[in-house]
């Protein structure tokens, strides 16, 4: 449906696009780029977001990429400028104890391979990956507008933004990238379905004193899970899921005390180890919009979805969404179809929509099966780990589903240009 705010006309004079994005995170920018590409140089692509006044912010944070979305930013030409600085996980093992258990039997074990010398995934600093994809935005010509969209009307014809400062802009297409709490979402009108868990992630990177040839680990304790994700030389990306009052006590401790509190999840098998990045948190919480699609409107990665970081998917998902929208949208330009018409962003969210809600259901049906304190759901977990782990077809295929090379899969993603 249009938004029905306080409204504006746009007039002839106004400036036109072919494709208004809000949200210049990773996600936003990967869809500016794999547009340019599909639309060609002559297409008018117009990104906001006020943060792009600002320097990138080096938090520490790092994401884990999936192969498929590695395909898509080496197609995108993004990837040579920092796959130099990402570490390819070449094993996964997953655990299942208590906190203050010594020993952390292996239920589960997974090759990191989804094509023989092809990681199914790398880990890359977020600020890197940020740099380069408004480095490469830049360079391909895509109009880059540090301001923030303060009202829209859509109809059949086009959508009509207002900017701060900035006079009214007529699209053809708007796209809300601007995260979980999107403002374009919610002048659209577009319910969201969302419930918070409870849980915090703590998150920071650390040293330690032997290598982790590449070798990623996921210890379910009973607070929720505790991932030690390999970056390069030795030091690793730390995932610590806590329930947020204890969260936010944690990352307040005392220095020792909180090398006290490490070091009893980390375990001992690299040796020593100490936070080089400062710890912080973030609540964790699920949420869906009731529709991904409004009239000439597309919502994209967090906008539309937000997911538990419990298999690190939720980036990922994001830039499925970008090879997906990419496509539909290009393929109807290449037919002198509409882009940005019903049909097209039908078919963008029929391909979307069952995989996330199906990922959605998933992480927070794991979540709620391991971050608990029951031994009688521990006993069948650990049977059905064990058992999983005995089944290689079957690892295999949670291998390349969690690439994001199963099922419809998008030209980008399978590393095709448009």
């Amino acid at each position: 449906m249009p938004h029905a705010g306080a409204g504006f006309a746009a007039t002839a004079a106004a400036p036109r696009a072919d494709v208004a994005i809000v949200g210049g995170g990773l996600a936003g920018l990967s869809l500016a780029l794999a547009l340019r590409q599909g639309l060609g140089p002559d297409a008018d692509i117009v990104l906001f977001d006020p943060y792009l006044s600002h320097a990138t912010v080096d938090d520490g944070r790092c994401s884990a990429i999936a192969a498929g979305a590695r395909r898509m930013l080496t197609t995108l030409g993004v990837w040579q400028h920092v796959g130099a600085k990402a570490q390819p996980i070449q094993a996964m093992v997953v655990t299942d104890s208590r906190t203050k258990d010594v020993a952390r039997p292996t239920f589960l074990t997974f090759d990191g391979d989804v094509e023989p010398g092809e990681a199914f995934a790398h880990m890359v600093p977020n600020a890197d990956l940020q740099y380069a994809l408004i480095d490469a935005a830049r360079s391909a010509g895509i109009d880059l507008r540090a301001q923030s969209v303060d009202d829209f009307t859509a109809d059949r014809s086009g959508v009509s933004l207002s900017a701060a400062g900035a006079p009214t802009l007529r699209a053809q297409l708007l796209v809300a990238c601007d995260g979980a709490k999107s403002r374009i979402r919610g002048m659209a009108g577009i319910a969201n379905v969302a419930w918070g868990y409870g849980q915090s992630g703590i998150t920071f990177a650390v040293e330690h004193e032997r290598p982790h040839e590449g070798r990623a680990e996921e210890h379910f304790l009973p607070p929720g899970p505790f991932a030690i994700l390999p970056l390069p030389g030795n030091r690793s990306s730390i995932v610590w899921t806590e329930r947020t009052e204890d969260a936010e006590r944690i990352v307040g401790l005392p220095s020792i005390v909180f090398q006290e509190e490490l070091e009893q999840r980390f375990g001992h098998r690299l040796g020593w180890v100490k936070p080089v990045t400062k710890p912080r948190a973030y609540p964790l919480g699920f949420a869906m919009a009731r529709s991904f699609i409004g009239e000439r409107l597309a919502l994209v990665g967090d906008a539309a979805h937000l997911i538990h970081p419990i298999a690190g998917q939720g980036l990922n998902m994001g830039l499925r969404d970008v090879a997906a929208l990419a496509e539909a949208v290009t393929d109807a330009a290449r037919v002198g179809l509409d882009f940005a018409g019903p049909a097209v962003l039908e078919r963008y969210q029929r391909w979307r929509r069952f995989d996330t809600l199906a990922m959605g259901v998933a992480t927070d049906g794991l979540n709620r099966l391991f971050s608990n304190r029951s031994d009688a759901l521990r006993a069948v977990r650990d049977l059905g780990l064990g058992l999983v782990d005995r089944m290689p077809r079957l690892k295999g295929l949670f291998i390349r589903d969690a690439a994001g090379l199963t099922g419809q899969v998008p030209k980008l993603l399978r590393g095709e240009a448009l």
